[in-house]
This record gives structure tokens, sequence and C-alpha cells, in this order.
């Protein structure tokens, strides 16, 4: 499913060149449950957004199905972002005034969905993880573990093969991390490829296999 050979990522800052990623290369197989763990500044985000095809690397190879990322059109790339990968994100990026429904009504929407087919994926998909008698709350009537079931429910709502979770238990406690960590699982159970990014051991122990980066180099270690 994904294949990075050899792939740099580069940013200027100031006049300082700093190597996010320095001739990564890794492997993640379709149904595969791996995370990503390294401290911050490592280059888990930028890892994150080139897998996601929200970026492109300066040097080396990306493979999606197959398939190099530069033989992707823009308008591939947007059906890939929009229709094969789920997001969450570590802020929930939740649209403050949109309910919880509406939130994950929103990429169905962007794919022309029909309104009916769009209340039962939605109305399915808080039910998957568990919000389905709080969908006609806004964000700030929602706990932070709420607001992220929102975020997977909306991530899931498209039926994507491949969930990108960048520190999707960071903002939250113990207890309600778990609980996040409880959903990912029974996502994987049914067949989701799960990508985790996060720089707490034992969340990252929790995968199948183990992806360390530091400093823009990336080593892979079994769990």
């Amino acid at each position: 499913m994904i294949e990075l050979n050899d792939v740099s990522k580069l940013y200027l800052v100031g006049e300082e060149e700093v190597r996010a990623l320095d001739h990564a290369s890794m492997h993640i197989y379709p149904g595969e449950f791996v995370s990503i763990i390294g401290p911050s500044g490592s280059g888990k985000s930028t890892l994150m957004n080139i897998i996601g095809c929200l970026d492109t690397a300066d040097a080396g190879r990306y493979l999606l199905d197959g398939i190099p990322i530069e033989d992707y059109t823009e308008n591939d790339l947007a059906r890939v972002r929009n229709r094969k990968i789920g997001f969450v994100f570590q802020n929930f990026n939740l649209i403050a005034k949109l309910t919880a429904e509406e939130n994950v009504e929103l990429p169905l929407i962007y794919q022309g969905v029909k309104k009916a087919e769009r209340r039962e994926r939605v109305a399915q998909a808080l039910n998957r993880v568990g919000l389905e008698k709080r969908a006609k709350h806004l964000p700030t009537e929602l706990s932070g573990g709420q607001q992220q079931r929102v975020a997977i429910a909306r991530a899931i709502v498209t039926r994507p093969s491949l969930i990108l979770a960048d520190e999707p238990t960071g903002n939250l406690d113990s207890k309600t991390g778990e609980e996040i960590m409880e959903i990912f699982h029974e996502l994987h159970s049914q067949g989701n490829t799960i990508v985790l990014i996060t720089h707490d051991d034992e969340v990252a122990r929790q995968a199948a296999r183990s992806i360390h980066i530091l400093d823009g180099h990336v080593t892979e270690v079994a769990v």
C-alpha cells in the first residue's frame, strides 16, 4: 500500500537547512496497524503529511498502491485524500459552529453523496464511536474525548482503507486515551490500515509494528 524509498524533505529555517526527513525508507502493507514514534521535531508530522499526500518530498520516491505519487494528477490526489485516507488530528480540527453530525457529514458533502445516504452513513459512523446520542451537540458542548470520537467518525464516514492519526491521544487524559485506542483497535479488526503517529512509547507498543524516527532518520523495530 505505502512504500517510501530514500525520501528526503528539507526546510529552510532562517539561513539554516533542516532535514525533516533524511533518506527515509519504509513500507506499510494493507491491513497493518503501524505506529510511527519519535520525539517532537523528529520529522513525524512531515512523514505523515507526505504519506497523506498533503505534502511532497524533495527527493526519493513514494509509491501509493504501487503507483509513484508523481504519476497522480492533482485531481487524483484530491480523490485519494477525500476517499482513501481518513485523517485524525491531535487538536480534533472540528468546525466550532457545526454540530457533531454536521462535522462528520462534511466530507460526504464534498464527495457529492446524496442527502439520504449522508444521513445514514453519518448515523453509522457516530454509532461506531458511541456518540449517536450527542449528534446534535456543538464541539464546545463535548469533552475532549468526545470531540476526538467525532473526529474519528468524520475520518471513517468516507469508508477509507487507510486511517492516519497524528497524536490522537496527545490532548487527552490517560483513561480517555485508552478508550480512543480501543476504537482504533476495533477499526483495525474490521480491516482498516492504521498508521498512528505518537511520541508515547505506551501508545506505540499497541501497534503490531513500530517505525522509529529521529532527526529525520527512520528505523523499523518489531514490537
